[in-house]
């Protein structure tokens, strides 16, 4: 039985990366590492990165336009847009509207949300409870992230996680049954330190000092947050599951936040699932942050690894921090 009053579900899905492709020897070039190293270390083979000047929503704005093709509405369908993100293209206005003019979505509203990684999970069970209550009939969820804007170019402990990408979806009611029928959402501030950028906000605002030390880019302390990541994504994916009474042999798809392939891998193993039915875009895409989940479930829908009727569990495990899950029964 479904958290929510009505079944509410993905009805379509959209993509967009930058064409320039930022494969491991260019990085080498860059800062002391290889491609045997990134490759080892993080499963990544190649990133893409924006060229200088396009922003979060451009990337967005792409990825909706494909959602709402392959849904056969036009912008002017959506109540709201619901844009994920850590690299908005300025603090203010929110990248939601950004992306509302650019796409033509006359009639909706919207507002950013950040919850680091987790951010379009945290998004789409909004958006979803959004529709359920009647407020809303149909809400677009774009995740989207210029990650390349906030890398350190020579750290080579970030900078060869991170590309850049958008994902999007629409969110309406589905038939009966059917949708998302469970979402589990956590945070815990004491994980900040661990992951975080240390200027650029009101503690700590832009000087010529914070600028030269590098503090307007990501820093992560790797062992802790591949610990908590790999432990929180299978954990809140098990309790679902269970609390749904289904078993993991059931589960057709478990889309996991693409942030490297050993925390992927081992979450999925400690679910005892086959890797073949583990989402797996970080090759060729690396970390995107709010753009991982939606690309990745609709590449493997794409690929046509899930049909209507089957399960499929979002994780996500982020910043902050902040985590959580998703249990869906496909909708289309």
């Amino acid at each position: 039985m479904s958290r929510l009053a009505k079944s509410v579900g993905i009805t379509a899905t959209g993509q967009f990366y930058p064409q320039r492709i930022v494969n491991n020897h260019e990085l080498a070039q860059m800062v002391d590492t290889s491609d045997e190293w990134i490759i080892s270390r993080t499963g990544i083979k190649e990133r893409r990165w924006v060229e200088p000047g396009v922003g979060s929503s451009d990337l967005g704005v792409e990825a909706l336009k494909m959602a709402l093709a392959n849904r056969g509405i036009t912008a002017d369908d959506l109540d709201a847009i619901i844009a994920c993100t850590v690299t908005p293209d300025m603090l203010f206005p929110c990248t939601a509207a950004l992306i509302q003019t650019k796409v033509g979505a006359t009639k909706a509203f919207g507002f950013d949300l950040n919850a680091a990684c987790s951010s379009f999970l945290f998004g789409l069970s909004t958006a979803a409870s959004m529709v359920a209550s009647g407020a809303c009939k149909r809400i677009a969820v774009v995740g989207c992230d210029v990650m390349s804007s906030i890398a350190d170019k020579k750290d080579r402990n970030t900078v060869v996680l991170f590309g850049d990408g958008a994902g999007a979806v629409i969110v309406e009611e589905v038939e009966e049954g059917l949708g998302i029928l469970d979402f589990e959402q956590k945070i815990d501030g004491k994980g900040a330190p661990h992951l975080f950028m240390p200027a650029g906000g009101s503690l700590k605002p832009a000087t010529a000092e914070t600028v030269a030390a590098n503090e307007h880019c990501i820093y992560q302390n790797g062992q802790e947050v591949f610990k908590n990541a790999v432990r929180e994504m299978a954990e809140v994916s098990r309790l679902m599951l269970d609390r749904n009474a289904i078993d993991p042999k059931d589960l057709k798809l478990f889309v996991p936040h693409q942030a490297n392939n050993r925390i992927m891998e081992a979450a999925a193993k400690r679910l005892e699932l086959p890797l073949e039915r583990m989402a797996n875009n970080i090759m060729y895409y690396a970390n995107t942050t709010s753009a991982t989940l939606p690309t990745a479930m609709h590449q493997s829908l794409e690929a046509g690894k899930v049909q209507k009727g089957d399960y499929v569990v979002l994780a996500a495990f982020g910043a902050g921090f902040t985590w959580g899950g998703m249990l869906m029964k496909w909708a289309y």
